[in-house]
């Protein structure tokens, strides 16, 4: 009893004071971000570029779905669709018509973008898990397209060596580190654009609507608009990491679209933290360095993951970085 009246008595902080706190602290997470990753390639061990670029495709691809997911409260169990047809066309556009990579990048995202688009308008017709399964349905139907189109994504063999064209026709990246830094700065525009989505009326929009979509719209907002809106904008920068990632990897295959992908960014999202705006990061970081440096224990990667996921879900249910957020109380 003695406790709650000391708690109820301390000065609550005021919003204004822990807006400009947060802001603050994330300005200094970005910060450290960006200098963190202009030295990761010079780090022992973890230090070699293809794997960072790997990392940072999927994190950005993690990022995406979170906007959905955690700030717009919507379940897609087909986000592959997006990424692996960004994957495809970028590919595509670089081994056969040459262009250049920017120009690569740009297409595939667009197809992400366009994609989206056509999904959404179907999908946001329903909620809950019928939404999902309409997301899970049609991604299904990119999957098979692309496996009954050969001449377009190569079949079960995908599109193999993936050339790295000039960036803007004059600029050489064909050695890994400078893609490394290539998708180095596409991913911090991307999180930057996510968190300006974010901590915009648009991003408080979303907000009111994945807490109680019934009241947003007696206030008047159009909550199907901003669902779609925000359906959009989730696929086209999971087509920004799909483009990327196949320049990368230099390869575009079927795992890109197929169900278990879009499983794996809901694995990401979850483990590092939905609702937070580096818990995706986070979670990426920790599934493809386990599918990395546990390559050894060959099918047996996915029943450590399995394990590593329910502990997750038991004993930190706000993710890795939600617990973090928790334990500091501060939003991150």
């Amino acid at each position: 009893m003695a406790d709650s009246t000391i708690r109820s008595a301390e000065p609550a902080l005021d919003p204004v004071v822990a807006e400009k706190s947060n802001a603050a602290l994330h300005r200094s997470i970005f910060i450290g971000l960006a200098v963190l990753l202009a030295f990761l390639p010079f780090v022992p061990v973890i230090g070699y570029p293809f794997f960072l670029m790997k990392v940072l495709c999927f994190a950005l691809f993690a990022c995406a779905f979170n906007l959905m997911l955690g700030y717009g409260g919507l379940l897609s169990f087909g986000h592959a669709a997006y990424f692996g047809l960004a994957a495809y066309v970028s590919a595509y556009v670089a081994k056969h018509w040459g262009l250049s990579a920017e120009l690569c990048i740009l297409l595939g995202t667009l197809s992400g973008g366009v994609l989206g688009l056509a999904f959404g308008a179907l999908a946001i017709r329903r909620q809950g898990i019928y939404f999902a399964m309409i997301t899970l349905a049609l991604a299904q139907m990119v999957y098979f397209f692309s496996l009954q189109t050969p001449k377009f994504t190569g079949g079960e063999d995908g599109i193999q060596a993936v050339p790295r064209n000039a960036l803007f026709g004059i600029l050489p990246i064909s050695d890994d580190l400078s893609v490394y830094y290539l998708i180095a700065v596409i991913f911090m525009a991307g999180i930057l654009l996510i968190y300006r989505i974010i901590h915009s009326p648009f991003g408080q929009v979303l907000k009111a609507i994945r807490d109680n979509e019934p009241r947003a719209i007696s206030l008047g907002y159009r909550t199907s608009q901003y669902k779609l809106a925000v359906f959009v904008l989730s696929a086209t920068l999971a087509g920004l990491a799909g483009a990327t990632k196949s320049v990368a990897v230099q390869l575009a295959s079927l795992t890109d679209v197929h169900w278990s992908m879009s499983g794996e960014v809901v694995l990401m999202t979850l483990v590092g933290g939905m609702g937070t705006v580096f818990g995706p990061i986070v979670g990426a970081a920790v599934i493809i360095s386990m599918q990395n440096f546990l390559a050894g224990l060959g099918a047996w990667v996915t029943v450590v993951q399995g394990v590593i996921f329910v502990i997750c879900v038991l004993l930190f249910r706000e993710g890795i970085v939600g617990v973090i957020a928790k334990l500091m109380r501060r939003q991150l």
